[in-house]
């Protein structure tokens, strides 16, 4: 945005400016310039935008770890009602990122939205986040659960080696980055292929749980409130939990330049995933505690896992080759998705401007996917991811509340702006509220891991300072940053 408008050029014969028109998308344009350039061609339908999200949203979370809700509400029965209320808030969510994508028809989810709505500082600090600490790490977590959990069948009597794991993550990790630099329809068509494999893993869970219930064990739903009281300081962190395991939903607006009829195509595949999604975890856990205690189930590393040795024996070694392959398809959707975000960024001048080329052949944003491979890496080898997730969470959250409230604000801004798809006012208004009334708990519940991630994030405005708006770099500082 304050860079000087991209000149048409083509590198090497193989990439080609993505706004070769020599103009940058106007933030009132509600379609990007289509003539006379390279560009990402609609190939997400409806089916391919379902399994973005489902493929997304089911990661390694409902399989191993629905534990941190039932430790932070300390009971089954508030536990399940945890999981109902965060996929009705989810879906709340997901409808309001429906109207803006079909209101704001580019690209580039959390960011493109703030852009329009706040302006070009705000969305920059989302940016620089997501690009150096949200997505590498958390790429290398669900990319750490997928070495863990394909490894797991060969160290059935032993421990697994750390080293083995990273090695095999990383080799994880680079085949999509691979995939998704080569072709646009074949990350598609894996990603249903996954996403139908989630299902499957979720059906082996939750089929038997339902004949558990037929044959009468229900004992650990008995007094299913009762048990260790919700404490305030518990009960953000375990909406904490839920809210990620069912993020994902946002994924579908990183693409929107690609999806075919999306005035249609998003709304509907938004609704038809989260039914599928809530519906699905809720019947999981149900299924749990047919077979396993609150106490158990606090005690257990894998809960899916401990859930299939007790009632398949055998068959049992079949879940983590699914829990892996529902970790595969988080990565895989998520670094489809979120390259289109730093594309869009590069677009408008808030990252160097190779991100925002195409390949000519391939039609795939290549030096955005590529960009997040070394950075990944060097989460994957250095530190604690877990916790640094914990720093950078309630950034997330901040920003998604801001990006609908965002949606309000455009209402009154440009109330002439089309709505193909409009939500009640009331939606966007109490998911809003619960996004920043969760950031806020969460800093006074954890001040110092939150403090921590504030800080990282507060980074981002000297950097848009220094790399934006300030005009008379060096020559070398200038050539460094492709411009």
């Amino acid at each position: 945005m304050f860079r000087k408008a991209a000149v048409p050029m083509v590198s090497n014969g193989s990439y080609l400016q993505g706004q070769a028109n020599g103009k940058l998308s106007s933030m009132d344009s509600r379609q990007p310039a289509q003539e006379g350039k390279v560009v990402l061609k609609k190939k997400v339908t409806l089916l391919r935008g379902i399994s973005i999200i489902i493929g997304t949203i089911i990661g390694a979370g409902i399989f191993i770890s629905p534990k941190g809700i039932l430790k932070n509400t300390g009971s089954v029965g508030m536990s399940l009602t945890v999981w109902t209320v965060c996929g009705i808030l989810s879906l709340f969510g997901a409808l309001c990122y429906a109207e803006l994508g079909t209101c704001i028809k580019k690209s580039g989810g959390h960011y493109t939205y703030i852009l329009e709505a706040f302006g070009p500082l705000p969305a920059f600090v989302r940016v620089w986040v997501e690009l150096l600490i949200i997505r590498p790490a958390a790429t290398a977590v669900i990319s750490l659960a997928f070495g863990r959990y394909i490894l797991e069948p060969f160290f059935m009597q032993c421990e697994i080696p750390e080293l083995a794991i990273k090695l095999i993550t990383a080799v994880g990790i680079t085949l999509v980055m691979v995939l998704n630099s080569t072709s646009v329809s074949w990350s598609a068509r894996i990603q249903m292929f996954l996403t139908f494999c989630k299902l499957v893993a979720i059906l082996i869970i939750i089929v038997p749980g339902v004949i558990q219930l037929i044959k009468g064990e229900t004992q650990h739903f008995e007094n299913a409130f009762a048990g260790n009281d919700a404490s305030v300081m518990g009960l953000p962190l375990a909406f904490y939990s839920g809210m990620y395991a069912y993020s994902g939903w946002f994924y579908l607006n990183f693409v929107t330049e690609e999806v075919e009829n999306p005035e249609k195509n998003i709304p509907l595949a938004i609704c038809i995933s989260m039914i599928i999604v809530t519906v699905g975890y809720v019947l999981t856990n149900v299924a749990y505690f047919t077979t396993i205690s609150a106490g158990e189930l606090l005690l257990s590393k894998a809960v899916a896992v401990t859930f299939a040795e007790r009632l398949m024996g055998s068959f049992s070694l079949a879940v983590p080759v699914f829990v892996a392959l529902s970790c595969f398809g988080s990565m895989n959707g998520g670094i489809f998705a979120v390259s289109r975000m730093f594309f869009v960024a590069s677009r408008e001048g808030h990252l160097p401007e190779i991100l925002s080329m195409i390949h000519v052949r391939k039609h795939t944003p290549l030096p955005a996917v590529i960009v997040l491979h070394p950075l990944t890496m060097i989460m994957l080898f250095n530190g604690d991811l877990y916790s640094l997730l914990n720093f950078l969470s309630f950034a997330r959250w901040l920003f998604i509340g801001l990006v609908v409230a965002g949606l309000i604000y455009l209402r009154y801004k440009r109330p002439d702006m089309p709505r193909p798809f409009k939500v009640p006012l009331f939606i966007p208004a109490l998911f809003s509220f619960t996004c920043l009334f969760m950031v806020a708990l969460s800093l006074y519940s954890d001040p110092v891991n939150t403090g921590i991630g504030f800080a990282i994030t507060l980074t981002g405005i000297p950097a848009y300072y220094l790399f934006i708006v300030w005009d008379n770099k060096p020559k070398w500082f200038r050539k460094l940053l492709g411009k």
